[in-house]
């Protein structure tokens, strides 16, 4: 049987109608849907950690199921507190970006001394200027053209 979406987002929907509670689906219709559509999806779903089941006999037949919080969160339009709770943040050394900016300038067509003379002035740099000096990169990365901004476009359209 295939992952059926829209099967799955009415079966989310539905149980989140109902919570706190639990849902009786022993009654397909409440679904809306077969029973074996029902068993395969709400097992995917429960997998994936978005629904609690309740599972009864060999055939495991669905009698109850709830919709959990991180099923609560995926339905929601701003991803929930889940999205607020799963900041993610990165931090780099300044030594790591130093390195970076290093590896760019060694692998530039700057004649040699240059290249020697920015090396050695970026390992001087104390961490607030390293910090300066990124946000001055991104700037210029950013107004360096079209191909930045189509970039940023099409990560953009991706997370829409």
């Amino acid at each position: 049987m295939p992952i059926n979406r829209p099967a799955q987002l009415t079966i989310l929907t539905t149980l989140a109608k109902a919570y706190p509670g639990e849902l009786d689906i022993q009654n397909p219709d409440v679904l809306g849907m077969d029973r074996e559509t029902i068993a395969f999806q709400l097992s995917y779903l429960q997998e994936h950690g978005l629904v609690s089941c309740k599972w009864a006999g060999m055939d495991r037949t669905p009698i109850l199921a709830k919709i959990t919080a991180p099923g609560l969160d995926f339905i929601e339009k701003d991803g929930g507190l889940s999205a607020i709770l799963g900041v993610v943040t990165i931090r780099l050394h300044d030594d790591t970006i130093k390195e970076l900016i290093a590896q760019r300038i060694l692998g530039s067509d700057l004649p040699q001394p240059d290249k020697r003379r920015y090396l050695d002035a970026l390992r001087e740099l104390p961490a607030e200027s390293t910090k300066h000096l990124v946000l001055k990169l991104v700037d210029m990365g950013l107004e360096s053209g079209p191909q930045a901004m189509r970039w940023l476009e099409k990560l953009f359209a991706s997370l829409a």
